[in-house]
């Protein structure tokens, strides 16, 4: 009888202690029915967009597609044996969004660029983009597809760049802007801000993306207004004190908001999108602020 209420005696730890295991701590957000996002499409734009709402051939406004009307299929998912991975066909401007605001995570995905490219970008570079700390409605900056928010860029040959979006501010560890050339992120650089009529694009600290064909793994860490763009393992740039500037010139802080995936007249791939909440700057980088 001893033995017995021995050995059971163990197993209820054992069970205790599993129980008592944190589950993992990423949260996948990419399902085949696309559950945890909704989507806004603007305009199929044409070159020599000037970045007001495109009108028809009398002048009339043209209304957007709007929020969830994606008829022409420009989000969905392929399910491959590794998991679901969401196209992006880019053939009208737009953004796949969270339904869920997230603030201070760690965001991690594999992005791989497709065949595929639209007007206006026929003849440049393919381009896409992660959009965080989104906040308002969609349509807000020049191409009236997105969200005020800051960008992760996700370019040919750019990885990691950052364009404000709209009326948003941070500031970057940097090299000075000259002339014509934007500034290129250093992270033994000063701190210095991009915000909308003066600096508001910042090149990445060097090429860090896969070659052609190949998936290209991202990064991005959000902590109390300060924010990292990692690509494959290499640390692109370091930003903080996040931003928005109102018509009056206020700056107010902006920590936290949903995530867009940016539509972008190129076709791109997405797989293995993962986040998780962090409650501190990660230890190997808290020193870069």
């Amino acid at each position: 009888m001893k033995r017995t209420f021995t050995q059971l005696t163990g197993i209820a730890f054992i069970c205790i202690l599993f129980s008592m295991q944190k589950p993992d701590e990423w949260t996948p957000l990419l399902d085949k029915d696309l559950s945890l996002w909704e989507n806004y499409l603007s305009y199929a734009h044409k070159p020599g967009y000037n970045g007001k709402v495109p009108t028809d051939k009398s002048g009339t406004p043209l209304a957007p597609v709007g929020y969830n009307r994606d008829d022409a299929k420009v989000f969905t998912v392929v399910n491959q044996p590794g998991g679901p991975v969401l196209r992006v066909s880019g053939e009208i401007y737009g953004c796949l969004f969270t339904k869920k605001s997230y603030k201070n995570y760690h965001m991690k995905l594999q992005v791989k660029w497709g065949d595929k490219k639209y007007d206006p970008r026929q003849d440049k570079l393919r381009d896409s983009g992660i959009l965080y700390h989104s906040n308002g409605e969609a349509g807000a900056e020049y191409w009236r597809s997105w969200m005020l928010s800051q960008e992760f860029q996700i370019m040919e040959g750019h990885m990691g760049d950052f364009w404000c979006q709209a009326n948003s501010a941070i500031d970057i560890r940097s090299f000075q802007s000259e002339g014509v050339m934007n500034r290129v992120a250093d992270h033994k650089q000063p701190f210095a801000a991009f915000k909308s009529g003066a600096d508001y694009y910042c090149m990445r600290a060097a090429n860090y993306e896969s070659p052609a064909g190949e998936w290209t793994s991202l990064e991005l860490i959000c902590y109390e207004g300060k924010s990292l763009h990692i690509v494959n393992g290499q640390l692109a740039m370091v930003l903080s004190n996040s931003r928005y500037i109102t018509p009056e010139g206020k700056e107010v802080p902006m920590i936290s908001g949903k995530i867009q995936l940016q539509s972008e007249a190129a076709e791109v791939f997405f797989r293995n999108i993962l986040i998780k909440e962090i409650n501190a700057m990660p230890e190997e980088y808290a020193g870069l602020f």
